[in-house]
């Protein structure tokens, strides 16, 4: 999955905050609905203009954060 083909940041949406292209929906929200319980289906229902490719990209680009460190927070133990 290139998830760059469906993430774009741009200053003059949400503030240049990662969003699903061609939407005002971010990553982060959509992580969030999913982060609540929400399944995939309800996902798409509420939000049609959204595909699974596109929910598909926005796990990608958390992967590919959290794999080149840009998400780690050092106060998380276990």
């Amino acid at each position: 999955m290139n998830w760059r083909e469906r993430i774009v940041s741009d200053k003059n949406i949400l503030a240049g905050k990662p969003v699903i292209k061609g939407t005002r929906l971010s990553v982060e929200f959509i992580l969030g609905l999913f982060a609540n319980g929400w399944p995939e289906a309800k996902v798409l229902e509420n939000y049609p203009s959204l595909t699974k490719e596109d929910l598909q990209a926005a796990f990608a680009f958390a992967q590919d954060g959290v794999k080149e460190g840009l998400i780690f927070d050092h106060k998380i133990s276990v």
